[in-house]
């Protein structure tokens, strides 16, 4: 599986006409030739990857996971504490299967207009149907784990059904709802593979599979936005600007903040909770280093000016823009 942590390159300029071309059929193409199929690529029947009652694998990690980091978690008892840990995992599973749910119904939407011979058609469908294995695959891991887990808070599993129709309204908007929901899933992956000597196997070969594809799909994502971006007028870059900062604060929060019901079934104190999302020092490190890639998109797209600058500032997650995709987080500190 070390294979499949090798993606395509991300250029570091704009790419126009013929280019930006190229990179959709190159995307398209790796799509075709190394893609994996989560019912062949996993061996979930292993012995080694048993399910097992008291494996102190599903224990979450002090270096990476934002609850595994407080001291509340790590003062609990070693069976409560792999409890959480294995429904943070399952429910991070369903979230993120939830949020690739409203991405498939968007890229379908968005393909459904474009023109014949548009090369975005042929990639979009690749990238959904590599979405339709991502969430088989994580629905295949909650269910091994029995854990009953609700994914997200109620309030995004609720507009869910309305968000795939910014793909045609407002398709950048949509696009930065794809990074808003995809970057600190690959980020926080990526963290857990580098620290992933006591990781569970089944929860490290579904994370190899998906930052695997991933990669292809934030490509996608920011070749297009470098793209269109800079072809909109002063006013539409303007707002689009404001709104992009934004856009990543809240979607951060609703894939990486538990809903309510996680606070209540293992009786979390409500200052923990607040301390953890997002008022500790590590907390609010974690928020600033989880979108350099997509600052440095901004960068890239001339999105960066005083006002979005402030705004991305007080909202916890402004800083300098990564030198190169996925900088690891020690690098951009």
């Amino acid at each position: 599986m070390t294979e499949a942590l090798k993606y395509v390159p991300e250029r570091t300029k704009a790419t126009t006409g013929d280019d930006y071309a190229q990179v959709l059929d190159d995307l398209s193409s790796a799509s075709v030739h190394r893609n994996f199929d989560p019912y062949i690529d996993i061996d979930w029947d292993a012995p080694h990857m048993a399910v097992v009652p008291n494996d102190p694998r599903w224990v979450l990690s002090k270096d990476v996971d934002p609850i595994g980091r407080h001291p509340w978690y790590q003062q609990q008892p070693l069976d409560k504490q792999i409890k959480i840990g294995m429904w943070r995992q399952a429910n991070v599973a369903k979230v993120g299967l939830q949020f690739e749910s409203v991405l498939i119904r968007g890229l379908m939407q968005y393909s459904f207009k474009m023109p014949n011979g548009a090369p975005e058609f042929r990639y979009t469908t690749h990238e959904s149907k590599e979405e339709c294995n991502h969430t088989l695959m994580f629905q295949e891991f909650i269910n091994r784990t029995g854990v009953d887990v609700p994914g997200a808070k109620i309030g995004y599993r609720i507009i869910s059904p309305l968000v795939p129709l910014a793909s045609t309204i407002f398709p950048s908007l949509f696009f930065f709802g794809v990074l808003g929901g995809e970057e600190p899933i690959d980020h926080i992956q990526k963290d857990f593979l580098r620290n992933r000597d006591e990781m569970h196997p089944t929860m490290m070969a579904v994370m190899q599979l998906h930052v695997a594809e991933e990669a292809r799909h934030i490509s996608f994502a920011h070749h297009l936005l470098r793209e269109t971006i800079p072809k909109k007028n002063f006013f539409q870059r303007f707002l689009l600007s404001l709104m992009f900062p934004i856009v990543m604060r809240v979607l951060c929060g609703a894939i990486v903040v538990p809903p309510k019901s996680f606070q209540k079934d293992f009786g979390v104190p409500d200052d923990v909770m607040k301390e953890i999302f997002w008022k500790s020092d590590k907390s609010k490190k974690f928020l600033h280093n989880v979108f350099g890639d997509v600052r440095m998109l901004g960068e890239q797209c001339g999105l960066m000016n005083p006002l979005s600058r402030f705004l991305w500032k007080i909202l916890g997650i402004g800083g300098r823009p990564s030198r190169f995709r996925s900088e690891p987080t020690y690098t951009a500190a």
